[in-house]
């Protein structure tokens, strides 16, 4: 075998493993040594926390689903965060001042991070439960999280977030198709141990396991890491529901990735003790296979497709350089606009997944300049 069929094998491999064989191996390990979650009814105190910038046009419907969930009132303490926002998201917050709800604003903006670590400080409940400003919780989702937390060794649960979408668009139509797959992702996670990432959107953690990340840094990646760290369990409950309206512009879809992927390689580096197979076997595996060679995806599809170039001479070569240029064909057709349904649902897929390795090299870059991305935008609905 030629230097460029190695490399173009590697390359391949590389590639193929965190989507494919990881999912397998994982499956592999809950089937061996299953560890289901030992849930029951119960209804600790909780909090929920809503960070919020420039929330105005959704705030208040996120409020009334979360006054109106299935769970005792007054066990349920609601907090909105205002991270400076200057839309009158604020005054719309404030009209539920009567029903217990308290805001909390921020000035000068500083992220999402900072924004929770102060408002856990003014937190009553054993549980916090994770929001996003623009996430509509089942009506049982929070009295199913609470469930799992009758276990004791289940430090943090995150739900199945689901993308309402609104007309036919690669952000949109991608979006929902890769987080249906993380959710399948991590069911099979969390039969083997924990998952390794979590929704955002609709989480908890116990008040006793938070502590304060630094800004700079995703909560959403490092708190489940810092309870894993800990001895304690992250796992995913799928009857915990809850829907957000997909981004339907590109450019939004696509800073909030280089922004998340930005973060998250941060939060490995911060979190870097969890890389000692010897300590943590587990989570080490979870995390090279999961994260490290998922973000690293962008440096392998170049190797691949310029290896195959040198390798056209053979058949099997030529038929596998011709599906890499297909695949990347489909990926610049799918990214124009009003293309036929049929057209669409083919390229998505593809176009979705250059976009989102796009956003993983921008974010590598800025990643080894020593850049930071604290601050968010909402989604572009």
């Amino acid at each position: 075998m030629t230097t460029s069929a190695v490399i173009f094998w590697i390359a391949v491999f590389l590639i193929i493993y965190p989507y494919l064989i990881y999912p397998l191996l994982i499956a592999v390990i809950g089937a061996v040594r299953p560890r289901p979650v030992q849930c029951r009814e119960s209804t600790p105190s909780v909090t929920v926390l809503i960070p919020a910038y420039n929330e105005a046009d959704c705030i208040a419907d996120t409020i009334r689903n979360k006054l109106d969930q299935d769970y005792p009132s007054e066990r349920l303490q609601i907090i909105v965060i205002s991270d400076a926002s200057d839309d009158g998201t604020d005054d719309i917050v404030r009209e539920f001042a009567t029903r217990g709800v308290r805001l909390i604003r921020r000035e000068p903006r500083e992220g999402k991070a900072a924004a929770l670590n102060e408002a856990v400080r003014h937190a009553r409940g054993e549980i916090l439960v994770f929001s996003d400003a623009n996430s509509i919780f089942a009506r049982d989702a929070v009295r199913r999280m609470a469930e799992n937390f009758a276990d004791p060794d289940v430090g943090y649960v995150t739900g199945r977030l689901g993308f309402v979408t609104v007309g036919a668009s690669v952000s949109a139509g991608g979006g929902s198709a890769y987080i249906k797959y993380e959710n399948f992702l991590r069911t099979l996670e969390t039969r083997a141990g924990s998952v390794i990432g979590v929704n955002g959107g609709v989480d908890a953690i116990r008040r006793c396991l938070y502590t304060d990340i630094p800004r700079a840094l995703i909560t959403d990646f490092v708190l489940p890491l810092h309870v894993i760290a800990g001895g304690h369990r992250v796992i995913y409950d799928p009857r915990v529901g809850s829907q957000e309206e997909a981004n339907s512009e590109m450019a939004s879809e696509f800073r909030m990735r280089v922004r998340v992927a930005l973060r998250a390689l941060q939060g490995l580096v911060y979190m870097r003790r969890l890389f000692n197979p010897l300590r943590y076997p587990l989570a080490a595996f979870s995390l090279i296979s999961h994260k490290c060679l998922r973000y690293a995806t962008f440096l392998f599809l170049p190797m691949a497709l310029v290896a195959n170039a040198s390798l056209l001479a053979t058949p099997l070569y030529s038929v596998l350089f011709g599906a890499q240029v297909l695949m990347y064909v489909l990926a610049f057709i799918g990214l124009r606009k009003k293309l036929p349904a049929v057209m669409h649902k083919l390229t998505v897929v593809p176009a979705y997944f250059l976009v989102t390795n796009v956003a993983f090299t921008l974010a590598a870059a800025k990643f080894l300049r020593g850049e930071t991305m604290a601050v968010w935008r909402p989604r572009a609905g």
